[in-house]
Formats: structure tokens, C-alpha cells, sequence
């Protein structure tokens, strides 16, 4: 078979990695010393066993990294997720637990850490968002909402940082969601604990930067998913006529995200907010 010089261009663009793939063997020696090779990065991805979470999850098992899966009931989805991941060749663990108490996030946190001796990716995605009216939330709702969405990425932060510190690297990535935008009507206190989540975002990036630490948040757009909340699945599909791009986004996306920031390639990205919502003003 004769070889055309355009057909002889395509072959060896095919070896080429996809422009699309991220690698943290883009930089085959870390740093701090250009004798050592780069350890196998262990992440942390709370609300994991489903949407946003598990596609995080095997994002960063395809990108080479141990994966720890964490929820707060469904062991089983969890435990699937986990599956997938070694499916592609990561080792991975199941840490149960609600990150919204102070002891169980620690607890998860510690598990990852003895199972794989290290945490040097953390990725806040664990959520809850209830539709109540304003007058109609009690303290019990008010601090439910604070606690998952706001207070545990402090819990985790604080739990995983001083290693990322020892080890010279580490990258957190806060999921945040248009709430840290917008203002919603019936859902005060998720937009509060939203805010709160950039803000600790900013902070945490100028704090820890030295240290070899990005921080960044990204804030997803009306993406495809399953939910249990009725009322917050109908929302989100009629959000549809608001998008430019005329499409839901899809939770592939915000992992490929997720897998930019921790690479090499997105070292330099640091106290970001990315919105990543097909064009959706905000």
C-alpha cells in the first residue's frame, strides 16, 4: 500500500496523547527535585457515588491517581464507583461517612491517608440544596445547609493540608454552583454556604500557594444528573431555554475540569472561580 505524505502526517499525529487528556506524566519529575519521580497521587472526591462525583472519580483513576470514594448512606453506589475505578487500573477505597460532622469528615480523611500513606488531591463536591422558603427554614435546615455545603470543605481542608504542606504539592477544587453567583429564592441558605465556599476558595489559594497548593472552585451550570429532589430535577431541565449552547452539560464535563486543574498543566491556575455552564448568563 502506497503512503501519501498527508496519510504518512496523520500516522504519527496518532501517537500523539488526545488534546483532550491530561497527564501528570507531562512532567515526569516533580520540583523539588529532578532526581525523584513524581509519586502516584491519591484524591479525595466527597459525594462521590453518583453524577459529578463518580465522573470526577474515574477521571482522576484514568489520569493514573489512587481514587478515595466517599458517601454518606449508599454504600453500594459508592462501592461501584470504587469498582469502576480499579477497572481501570487505580486503586480505590470506600469511606463512608457524612462530611458535614466534624469527626466523620477527620475519620474519612485519616482512612484515606493509612490506606495510601498520602491525600494530595481534594475535590469538595458533597451537597445538599433543599427548597424551602425563607420563612419556613428552621435552625435545623439553616445548619444542615451549612454544615454539608460549607463547613466540611473546612473539615477536609483542614484534616488534608498539612500533608499537601509536608509534600510540597497538592490541589483542592471546591464544586460551588451557580449559587455562588446568583441569589436563588428558596434556597437562601445554600447561596449563603456557596459564597462562603468561594470565599474560602480565594483565601485558602493566597495562604497556601507557597507551598506548592492551588486552590479553585468550579461552578457547574445546569448539568445532567440524577436526583432524588423532584422539584430540583424539573428546575434544572428548564433551565434548557437559558443555555446558549442549547444543551444540559453533562457531569464529563466538570471532570475534565477537575483533571485540568490537578495537572501540570494547570499549575498555574490558582483562587479561580470557573464557570462552567454552556454560556448561561451570570
Amino acid at each position: 500500500m502506497m503512503v501519501l505524505p498527508f496519510m504518512e502526517k496523520r500516522q504519527k499525529a496518532s501517537h500523539l496523547p488526545k488534546a483532550n487528556s491530561y497527564s501528570f506524566e507531562d512532567t515526569r519529575y516533580n520540583s523539588r527535585s529532578m532526581n525523584t519521580k513524581t509519586p502516584i497521587r491519591t484524591a479525595l472526591v466527597t459525594g462521590s457515588g453518583r453524577n459529578i462525583g463518580r465522573a470526577v472519580v474515574l477521571a482522576l483513576a484514568e489520569q493514573g491517581c489512587n481514587v478515595i470514594v466517599n458517601g454518606s448512606s449508599n454504600r453500594a453506589a459508592c462501592e461501584a464507583v470504587a469498582g469502576e475505578a480499579r477497572a481501570l487500573g487505580a486503586k480505590s477505597l470506600v469511606a463512608m461517612g457524612d462530611v458535614g460532622d466534624p469527626d466523620a469528615a477527620r475519620q474519612i480523611c485519616r482512612s484515606g491517608v493509612t490506606e495510601f500513606g498520602r491525600i494530595d488531591i481534594l475535590v469538595n463536591n458533597a451537597a445538599v440544596r433543599p427548597l424551602k422558603p425563607f420563612l419556613e427554614t428552621t435552625d435545623d435546615d439553616w445548619h444542615r445547609v451549612l454544615d454539608v455545603d460549607l463547613n466540611a470543605a473546612f473539615y477536609t481542608c483542614h484534616e488534608t493540608l498539612p500533608g499537601m504542606v509536608d509534600n510540597g504539592w497538592g490541589r483542592i477544587i471546591n464544586l460551588t454552583g451557580m449559587n455562588a453567583i446568583h441569589g436563588y429564592k428558596g434556597r437562601v441558605p445554600v447561596s449563603v454556604a456557596k459564597h462562603g465556599l468561594w470565599g474560602l476558595t480565594k483565601a485558602l489559594a493566597k495562604e497556601f500557594g507557597p507551598s506548592g497548593i492551588t486552590v479553585n472552585a468550579i461552578s457547574p451550570g445546569p448539568i445532567q444528573s440524577e436526583h432524588d429532589d423532584a422539584e430540583l430535577s424539573r428546575h434544572i431541565r428548564e433551565q434548557v431555554g437559558r443555555i446558549p449552547v442549547g444543551h444540559l452539560g453533562e457531569p464529563t464535563h466538570i471532570a475534565a475540569l477537575c483533571s485540568y486543574l490537578v495537572s501540570d498543566g494547570g499549575a498555574f491556575m490558582s483562587g479561580q472561580m470557573i464557570a462552567c455552564n454552556g454560556g448561561t448568563e451570570t
